[in-house]
């Protein structure tokens, strides 16, 4: 049986640890191993805090979805800031807009199984991961 979708808010770095715990929680609940969890844990931090640092706060939506007999974990990150005018090269590890490492978005990426990115400048961002149980 699934949960329903659990919504929060990302305005400072406390959010992100917020993130972090309903991602864990759900991550044990649908039995993913250590490796997996750590994962998506990782993953969805980075883009927690690329939402509340680059994006100037917004929203992640924690969902437990279904795929024929696949279990997994799906997030929706959701800002409305400046947006990112070339998505493939802040994909490319080393790039950053600011004073960080530039792995955010590049290591949420590898350590998903899906990835999808929309970006408009002026608009905002929506990325969507998630990671399925083997």
């Amino acid at each position: 049986m699934s949960s329903g979708p659990v919504a929060l808010s990302l305005q400072a770095q406390e959010d992100v640890v917020l993130v972090r715990q309903a991602v864990r929680s759900l991550a044990v609940k649908i039995g993913l191993n250590l490796v997996d969890q750590t994962k998506i844990i990782t993953a969805a931090s980075e883009l927690a805090r690329n939402t509340v640092v680059y994006g100037g706060g917004g929203k992640v939506t924690v969902e437990e979805v279904t795929k024929g007999s696949r279990v997994g974990i799906r997030m929706t990150f959701e800002d409305a800031g400046p947006g990112i005018a070339d998505i493939e090269r802040a994909l490319t590890d080393g790039y950053t807009s600011g004073g960080g490492l530039g792995l955010g978005l590049g290591g949420a990426k590898r350590l998903s199984d899906e990835f999808v990115i929309d970006s408009t400048p002026g608009v905002g961002t929506r990325v969507t991961i998630a990671r399925w149980k083997p």
